[in-house]
Formats: structure tokens, sequence, C-alpha cells
């Protein structure tokens, strides 16, 4: 199965790849939409316009190592001065801290915990080896954005 993902996977880029480098000028027979074309094992195939299409994804590729219980509960971070507050991660999405507005909401996204708190700032706790650090960002600012601060994070209970 993983060496089929794999062959799927790689067909893919190599389509899209020659198709990206290929001169406007080329055009599919009848302007028909390009597509993707999946083989399957047992020889049967599906064919789906890329117009269609929103993303592919691959079950078991690049599984997250941390889910959402993994983060809930009590954590110490830095705050960026040199201090330290206490972030609370509840079960039902909502974020509680012990600094600036107290309220907000989390979400899990890949292996990092994503916090938008009421007063615009937003956090991230990421796991990082046998450790874990706390990215901020200013309000205004993105999770793609460079972090105002970065500090260490623990968790205290579950």
């Amino acid at each position: 199965m993983r060496h089929t993902i794999t062959a799927i996977w790689i067909v893919g880029i190599l389509a899209w790849i020659s198709h990206a480098a290929t001169p406007k000028a080329f055009s599919t027979p009848g302007d028909a939409p390009v597509s993707i074309l999946i083989v399957f094992k047992d020889g049967h195939q599906e064919s789906f316009a890329m117009s269609d299409i929103a993303r592919i994804e691959f079950a078991g590729a690049g599984k997250s190592t941390v889910g959402p219980d993994y983060f809930l509960g009590k954590w110490e971070a830095g705050d960026g001065s040199g201090g330290n507050f206490f972030i609370k991660l509840e079960a039902n999405g909502e974020a509680n801290r012990s600094i600036g507005a107290s309220h907000g909401i989390w979400t899990v996204v890949g292996d990092e915990a994503r916090v938008s708190w009421d007063d615009g700032w937003h956090d991230i706790i990421r796991k990082i080896g046998d450790n874990h650090e706390k990215l901020a960002f200013a309000p205004g600012a993105t999770f793609s954005e460079k972090p105002d601060n970065v500090t260490s994070a623990r968790k205290l209970e579950p």
C-alpha cells in the first residue's frame, strides 16, 4: 500500500511539473480539462478533473505525533520578558491564561496547539523533541509570520 501511495504521489508530482513546464500553446485534445488518472492494483482506473479537486491527502503519510488530547491541561510558558504565565487548554476548545485577556479558543494544527486570544494575540505551543516551546504573535500578525517571541513551555498537569 505504501509503495502504491508513493507511486501515485510521484506520478502526480511529475504530471504537475510536466504540465507547468509545457508552453502555454499546449492544449489538451478537444480542450478537455486537465485530469489525474489513478490506476489501482486490480487494474481499474479512475480519472478526476483537476478543477474538481480541492486538495489531495494521503492517509498515513506524515502522521501527526501528537493529537488534541496531548495539549489538554495546564501549561507554564515564558512571557517574552523573562517572566512566566499559565495557559489552560480545555477539551471544549476554550483556553484561559493568567495574563492579558484571559479567554481564548484553541485548536490543533499538525503537531501544534494554536490559541487565539480575545485581545488579538495568539500563541502556538509546539513539541520540539522531548521539550516544548511557545511562540507568541502580536495582534494583526498571522501564525505564518515571524513570532514576536519564542519561549519554553512545559505541561504542568493533564
